[in-house]
């Protein structure tokens, strides 16, 4: 009957019956509350008092968000399409096999870019990938594979480089988290901790390459002009595009010398509407839009924190830890594979390993450094607890988006062609390679 377990288990059934997350963290935590004996108004200051905790990282999420829609509107990623289409259609009879290579690779990079160098996370999917669904055709490539490198390259680099989400990510949600559980570590020493679970990723997509959707698979046809859902952009002119380019490194520049994403996406959404002509009245349009795009994100991480100060409040953790270390014992082992499957089963009903960490950090902190895990340790189970599930599960924005993509056309299912196969080659090896972590280090 402990309160954070019920809780817990409340949260993950609410989120699995497809509640709004929002709502199953927030009746989760009050329940827990009262379970624990708080009162409701003790219980509810509690929530409210946790809440400005996410306020950083959703502001981050509002402005990256009109970051990408800039970019988008910049013509910058239509460029992009054009550019591979055509190449394609060139060589498809006398270098087909290097034409899917470079395709493969061309989304991979597009994905990790979009975590890190360029932070628009899911939002050049829509842009990007209908477009493309003809050359996939022409290559009779499956799009399982497809979904696969975009998955894998929007959870692999935010859990292990620390630009762009990745810094969200890593020095501010599990830095700040695990800081604010009593884990005393090196912000540097985060990646390190993670190389190895990252490294499961690599596997996985591996795997899926060469292995698992290796063989042609056919679709049919359908015209191009009814795949693009997204408005048409302008492609720009050479110049334009290398300004363009030029003020996306600037913005990379600028957050990295300010610590700040905020500082870094603002700069660059302010240069690019600037450097395109945008009428002020059209940018805040365009700002608006953005912001709409992350705001459900960023708002479950701040019920995240609100339902996380409520278990800290509750009193329930250090009596979980206690009852954990009697049932596990002094098999570290046992104890890391255990909390490796509850991380997935968590961030499986959540859908997002970002909110997660506020919720797993405060329970898994002061136990892992009760069963000896030592700090690096401490950090790959959490880290690795969170991000287990973000690929896989039905709600992710690391699926939903692949998917959006992909079936323009009607001919991509999202649970058989996008959750089952990232699920299967993303989260048993990072199950694995977390577990590998969390003993050698």
């Amino acid at each position: 009957m402990n309160p954070v377990v019920l809780s817990v288990c409340l949260m993950l059934v609410l989120s699995l019956l497809k509640v709004n997350v929002i709502i199953a963290l927030t009746v989760s935590a009050l329940l827990g509350g009262l379970l624990s004996g708080l009162s409701l108004s003790d219980t509810i200051k509690a929530f409210e008092g946790g809440l400005g905790d996410g306020a950083e990282i959703a502001l981050s999420y509002a402005l990256l968000g009109a970051f990408a829609v800039a970019i988008s509107r910049s013509g910058l990623t239509d460029l992009i399409a054009h550019k591979i289409i055509r190449n394609v259609e060139q060589h498809r009879e006398t270098h087909l096999s290097l034409v899917k290579w470079m395709m493969l690779g061309a989304i991979i990079i597009m994905a990790v870019c979009s975590q890190n160098l360029v932070p628009v996370h899911i939002a050049f999917i829509p842009i990007l990938i209908p477009p493309l669904t003809a050359a996939f055709n022409q290559l009779n490539l499956d799009r399982r594979i497809i979904a696969c490198c975009i998955t894998f390259g929007l959870v692999t680099t935010y859990m292990w480089l620390p630009y762009g989400f990745g810094s969200i990510f890593l020095n501010q949600l599990l830095y700040g988290n695990i800081t604010s559980a009593g884990l005393n570590i090196e912000q540097s020493q985060l990646p390190l901790a993670m190389t190895i679970p990252a490294l499961g990723m690599v596997l996985g997509l591996l795997l899926a390459i060469f292995v698992s959707y290796r063989k042609p698979r056919q679709y049919q046809h359908v015209e191009r002009d009814v795949l693009v859902h997204s408005e048409p952009v302008t492609t720009p002119s050479a110049v334009r595009s290398m300004m363009n380019i030029a003020i996306i490194v600037a913005a990379l520049a600028i957050n990295v010398y300010t610590g700040s994403i905020i500082i870094g996406a603002l700069a660059g959404f302010l240069m690019l509407t600037t450097a395109s002509g945008i009428r002020p009245q059209n940018s805040q349009d365009l700002f608006i839009e953005g912001v709409k795009l992350m705001a459900l994100i960023g708002f479950i991480m701040i019920a995240a924190n609100g339902f996380a100060s409520v278990m800290k409040a509750s009193g329930g953790v250090p009596d979980l830890v206690a009852s954990a270390e009697q049932i596990l014992g002094s098999n570290k082992a046992f104890a890391a594979a255990v909390l490796l499957l509850m991380g997935l089963l968590i961030t499986m009903g959540i859908g997002s390993s970002f909110s997660t960490i506020p919720i797993i950090a405060a329970i898994y902190v002061p136990l892992a450094l009760s069963l000896g895990f030592s700090e690096l340790a401490t950090v790959a189970l959490v880290g690795t607890a969170a991000a287990l599930g973000d690929a896989g599960s039905p709600a992710s924005d690391s699926t939903l988006g692949p998917t959006a993509g992909l079936n323009s056309d009607g001919q991509h299912d999202h649970i058989w062609d996008t959750v089952v196969p990232t699920f299967l080659h993303f989260n048993l090896p990072l199950l694995v390679f977390g577990w590998i972590a969390a003993i050698v280090l």
